[in-house]
């Protein structure tokens, strides 16, 4: 476990947003709220004061409890992330031959045989979901043109 930090520029940050947010709020009575049929100027910029405020709060009693230290790399964390990361840059370079539909396909399957979801029929219907549904998106309803390769 480690100590809670008597001061850092993250509790000094969420401080500056508490006291953001409450000279929001003080600044928006000012300009009234108005009625529920008629809101006023000052209602939205109040929540939202409100809002900031009870965040910020929020955080700074969370950075006051003591946290564990996080491990970086547990197990077989480095080649997992070593291969998420080999896996984007092939994604990236792949994806002017083969097109951006296959090529998320073919990457997808790869995360989920990285992460270890169990069987191939659930990496094989997550990465032809993905598929689908980045097709779908871009393609049809979007009309964006994505890199189609040797395929268009």
């Amino acid at each position: 476990m480690e100590k809670p930090k008597r001061f850092s520029l993250e509790i000094a940050f969420n401080s500056l947003l508490a006291l953001l947010g409450v000279t929001t709020m003080m600044v928006s009575l000012g300009y009234g709220f108005g009625t529920f049929r008629r809101p006023g100027p000052g209602l939205y910029p109040f929540f939202i004061g409100l809002l900031i405020t009870v965040f910020s709060a929020s955080l700074l009693i969370s950075d006051s409890k003591p946290k564990p230290r996080p491990v970086l790399f547990a197990d077989q964390g480095g080649k997992t992330f070593l291969l998420m990361i080999g896996a984007f840059c092939l994604w990236i370079l792949m994806m002017p031959l083969l097109g951006y539909v296959v090529v998320t396909l073919l990457v997808t399957f790869f995360f989920c045989r990285i992460m270890k979801l169990e069987g191939w029929w659930k990496p094989i219907s997550v990465s032809t979901g993905t598929a689908l549904f980045v097709y779908l998106l871009f393609d049809s309803w979007l009309y964006i043109d994505l890199p189609k390769g040797f395929w268009g």
